[in-house]
């Protein structure tokens, strides 16, 4: 364990762990996450950025934020989608990861600013990112070259978007990484009980609090909540990584067991000393940077090439 992840899990546990447990205003948590993000979590200095709208109906345009670092390879994509419990968390929170990941893949990244709850509750934001990969799906020659990221909430997300993928019709991505994902909302997993003193960033007490903002009277039975319970028809290699510590931990067991039920090729890593959805502090820790650069391997090994018309939409230059 590096000295840089025994300061962070020490700060997780007297300053995060804390106010998440007393935290009850959303909007309050919102903002704290993206002071945060804005004076700690840096990205790449060769990092580029540019606002895109993904035009849809009825709910208007959905913004998203496109990514780059390094040389993308053509045409490879990824579609990143932010953690933050679906009631906090945006592109601007998560733009460092994203430029991590896009240098580790060689590829561009897209990061839709999804719709929150409690103003907009499930399945709004299951919508917005399967609208965001219908928009990729539609501007990019070959599918495989199209692969799905997320941390936390995004990484449950990326699961059910895989999900609601298929329901529509749409060939599925190339592949699948998730850091530490949140895919079982019923509350059931031992992880949550036996792990809620070693999980340095999460109260457990407060899990059924955020999921009744979440579902909003939607059943957490529902597999488009809890990708855990959904019936995968043929899905894509994925990277599933979390900590032994952290109460999400059988979350990772779970849709890493219904995939490989499914007759999916998973890779599970269960790190340990790392705290909830670690590659978050990118730049800040060895570890993170470590599987950043395992799922960039991972991204590289399955993501083809292809050409693509998403330039005009990211603008003719991305800037930091």
């Amino acid at each position: 364990m590096s000295v840089p992840l025994r300061l962070i899990n020490l700060l997780l546990r007297l300053n995060t762990k804390r106010m998440l447990a007393r935290m009850r205003d959303p909007s309050r948590l919102r903002r704290n996450f993206e002071f945060t993000a804005r004076i700690a979590l840096h990205a790449p200095r060769d990092s580029r950025f540019s606002e895109v709208e993904i035009p849809r109906t009825p709910t208007g345009a959905l913004p998203a934020l496109w990514v780059e670092c390094g040389r993308p390879t053509s045409g490879r994509t990824i579609l990143f989608l932010h953690g933050g419990a679906f009631v906090a968390g945006s592109p601007r929170t998560h733009r460092h990861v994203a430029a991590a990941i896009a240098r580790a893949a060689s590829a561009r990244v897209l990061v839709p600013d999804y719709r929150l709850a409690p103003d907009h509750p499930f399945p709004a934001a299951v919508e917005d990112a399967a609208d965001a990969y219908a928009w990729l799906c539609a501007r990019i020659s070959r599918p495989k070259a199209i692969g799905l990221a997320g941390d936390s909430a995004g990484g449950g997300l990326v699961f059910s978007t895989v999900l609601r993928a298929a329901a529509q019709g749409l060939p599925p991505p190339a592949c699948s990484v998730a850091f530490s994902p949140w895919a079982d909302m019923r509350g059931v997993n031992r992880s949550l009980k036996d792990n809620a003193a070693s999980d340095v960033m999460l109260p457990a007490h407060r899990m059924p609090d955020v999921v009744a903002t979440y579902l909003s009277g939607a059943t957490a039975d529902d597999p488009l909540a809890s990708p855990v319970l959904g019936r995968f028809r043929d899905p894509p290699p994925a990277l599933i990584m979390a900590s032994q510590a952290e109460i999400l931990r059988d979350d990772a067991l779970g849709i890493a067991r219904a995939l490989r039920e499914s007759g999916g090729d998973v890779r599970l890593e269960i790190w340990r000393g790392v705290p909830h959805a670690w590659p978050i502090f990118a730049g800040l820790m060895p570890e993170a940077d470590r599987a950043i650069e395992i799922a960039g391997a991972f991204l590289r090994q399955h993501l083809q090439t292809g050409s693509d018309d998403t330039a005009d939409a990211a603008g003719a230059s991305l800037t930091r």
